[in-house]
């Protein structure tokens, strides 16, 4: 039986590049900090180190789900995608939540900031943050762990674009209130759309229905076929994004021909609901009555 591969390791290459595009901005950010006396810079850098960690263990969830099944673990290692996603949104909530303290702190105190070399480095910034935002978005629309991924680089953009406005702003007028009110306006944007990662990566770890399932649609799809006189214990949930599974029960009219009514099951179910993994039980009328029903 082939291993599905993941939509996270479909953009392994994605991800390795925006790692070393980001880690190779980190040292210069960093450098540009203590060079220009900028604590705009300086947090900013924090921030893209602790999304350079962020990409780096969603690299190592799509290396893990590549790993074939064991009498341990029968499905995989695909689960540890969602994990890091999971991880991954934990994070920028606490991130989120650390640049509105800060902030309001700085708006408090609104500290010094260098204009000229802080706003080179920040439109810098913004640039490498576009280019892995650019690498990044395919995938980000198949998998959880990378629109994790995608999310913390999108951060990283805005930051950069906060520390562009502020430095070109203070540069410009002397105005020091402009870091602390693009930084507030930076953690609101992030937390609605990181609370929604994390609701969905939760939702695959509870082993709900896929968003992209119909599941009223497909017991109808499979009551539909010739043989079938009911359908139950239906259930239907992600491994990972991308690789869903389904178990149900088939109630049959006649055992007789089951093995070609359940390859016609196994190809409508496969090919109108892109379903990975498919376990289907046939049983003749009256077996239900002796079962559990969900």
């Amino acid at each position: 039986m082939t291993h599905p591969v993941s939509a996270t390791a479909r953009h392994e290459r994605a991800l390795i590049i925006s790692i070393a595009l980001a880690g190779s901005f980190v040292v210069v950010e960093v450098l540009g900090g203590i060079l220009t006396g900028s604590l705009a810079l300086l947090a900013d850098a924090g921030h893209m180190f602790t999304d350079v960690g962020g990409l780096a263990l969603a690299l190592f969830a799509a290396r893990l789900a590549l790993r074939p099944a064991t009498p341990a673990r029968t499905y995989g290692s695909y689960r540890a995608e969602i994990l890091a996603a999971l991880v991954n949104a934990v994070v920028l909530i606490g991130l989120s939540a650390y640049i509105l303290i800060e902030a309001w702190r700085r708006f408090l105190n609104p500290p010094d900031v260098a204009g000229g070399w802080m706003l080179v480095v920040g439109a810098v910034g913004l640039g490498v943050n576009l280019v892995s935002m650019r690498i990044l978005r395919a995938g980000a629309a198949e998998s959880l762990n990378l629109k994790g991924a995608y999310f913390e680089v999108l951060s990283d953009m805005l930051s950069s674009f906060a520390v562009v406005v502020a430095a070109a702003v203070t540069w410009l007028t002397g105005w020091k209130f402009t870091d602390p009110l693009v930084s507030a306006g930076i953690g609101l944007f992030i937390l609605p759309r990181t609370w929604t990662l994390m609701r969905q990566a939760v939702g695959v770890l509870l082993e709900g229905t896929p968003a992209d399932i119909d599941l009223a649609a497909l017991r109808e799809a499979l009551s539909a076929e010739p043989g079938v006189s009911g359908i139950h214990d239906l259930h239907v949930w992600s491994l990972t994004s991308g690789v869903n599974a389904m178990s149900a029960h088939v109630v049959c009219e006649s055992l007789e021909s089951r093995d070609e009514l359940l390859d016609r099951l196994h190809r409508r179910v496969k090919e109108k609901f892109q379903i990975e993994h498919v376990t289907l039980q046939l049983e003749r009328p009256g077996w239900e009555t002796t079962e559990t029903h969900l």
